[in-house]
């Protein structure tokens, strides 16, 4: 089966495609091909990579024309030129695409429909950086392919197993009718990594009690009992949480209702603040990329330091009260482009927990290690850095529909 997947971001537009035999393997297979699409802040410019399994590359800049046709034309890379690697689009059988929200409705993984994307739609005020963008993707597979078959995978859908204690806020009542409730984000990521976790372990998920910290650009933790998320940072929005890159995470509500009352923000002000001026890029004014922000710090910037300092005390706090919820801790797992390559946030975060018998191997911890235990070998509480692979996770689950 030829599986392809759409990994829709704000700014880019990530594809693969796989091939999957008539068994799902226990190994994360490499896809045959990969593509991205970057739109610069000039709208009209679109940057092209893809490669393939073989080694061919190639780079293109495309002026002009809309983002479907900039997906369309990255998609025709997949049976023309260089990068060929099928004789004809026709030959894919399903197509997967990383939805952000679903809302209450998709709990699951859907095959798409008018309905659905129709919900896709409705749920982009609360995920307005990714649902358009989701939406555009299946456009332009409908444009490219015709009928095939596309299937949603809900990044909210991994959360829908939160108890009402943990995915309701302390407001008025009538706020759960109106469905504003935690919903949870990077659930394909968590997921991926606690089966993942379970095989490098060698032990049965559903025995297992994890903390999942996603730490990107965006971050969030995940309590897993059982396989089962039962407790995660984000909420209603990918706002609340952990300080991120460019997000504040959670703060007093009544500095909001400040803000619009004394300090003339408006709406959209405040929105651009709480999701792009906050976190690491607000407190250091450096970057909401960390590389940059410790280079600043190695020059003697306050600021950047401060940033670091907050930045781990707000995962250390997280991680903390994920742990209560949980009752204990057999595995910390550490993923995304932070979690998998800051050796320093991983020490920092693990060194509060050392009253727990948690105890970091140094020098594994500094190994770039991939899909690894990094614990020494008399510690309480095995520590794993793994490498999320969302995009093998959507192919499974399309995999999985498919052959129903």
């Amino acid at each position: 089966m030829k599986v392809l997947v759409l990994n829709a971001g704000s700014s880019s537009q990530k594809s693969c495609l796989y091939e999957i035999a008539d068994n799902l393997p226990n190994e994360p297979l490499q896809p045959l091909w990969e593509g991205k699409v970057n739109w610069t802040q000039d709208r009209g410019v679109a940057e092209i990579e893809v490669k393939t399994a073989t080694g061919a590359v190639l780079q293109e800049s495309i002026y002009g024309d809309s983002r479907r046709a900039h997906v369309a034309y990255m998609l025709y890379t997949l049976s023309r030129g260089a990068t060929k690697v099928i004789d004809q689009l026709s030959e894919i059988d399903v197509v997967g695409h990383r939805v952000v929200h679903g809302g209450e409705k998709y709990r699951q993984s859907v095959v798409i429909t008018e309905d659905v994307k129709k919900a896709i739609a409705h749920f982009a005020n609360l995920a307005p950086a990714h649902n358009p963008a989701a939406l555009e993707g299946i456009e332009a597979i409908e444009q490219s392919l015709g009928d095939v078959t596309q299937v949603a995978v809900f990044d909210t859908g991994f959360h829908a197993t939160l108890p009402d204690a943990a995915a309701i806020y302390p407001g008025p009542y009538e706020w759960v009718e109106q469905g504003i409730r935690r919903y949870g984000f990077h659930g394909i990521s968590h997921q991926y990594c606690s089966r993942r976790a379970a095989q490098i372990l060698n032990r049965d998920l559903a025995s297992l009690r994890l903390i999942s910290c996603h730490l990107g650009n965006g971050c969030s933790l995940a309590a897993i009992k059982n396989g089962r998320s039962i407790d995660t940072t984000m909420g209603f929005t990918p706002l609340e949480g952990l300080m991120m890159g460019s997000r504040s995470g959670s703060i007093d509500p009544g500095i909001l209702i400040y803000l619009l009352r004394y300090s003339n923000y408006s709406v959209e002000r405040l929105d651009y603040v709480l999701n792009k001026a906050s976190g690491l890029r607000g407190i250091s004014g450096v970057s909401s990329d960390l590389p940059q922000v410790i280079e600043a710090i190695a020059q003697g910037n306050y600021r950047a330091q401060l940033a670091w300092d907050m930045y781990v005390h707000h995962l250390r706090s997280g991680i903390g009260s994920m742990l209560a919820t949980l009752g204990g801790l057999d595995a910390l797992v550490f993923t995304a482009g932070i979690g998998e390559k800051s050796p320093g946030i991983r020490q920092a975060a693990c060194e509060a927990f050392g009253f727990l018998g948690l105890k970091i191997d140094p020098a594994k911890n500094q190994q770039h290690p991939v899909d690894q235990d990094i614990a020494t070998s008399d510690s309480a509480i095995r520590v794993l850095v793994i490498h999320t692979q969302e995009d093998w996770a959507i192919a499974q689950q399309c995999w999985q529909i498919h052959r129903k």
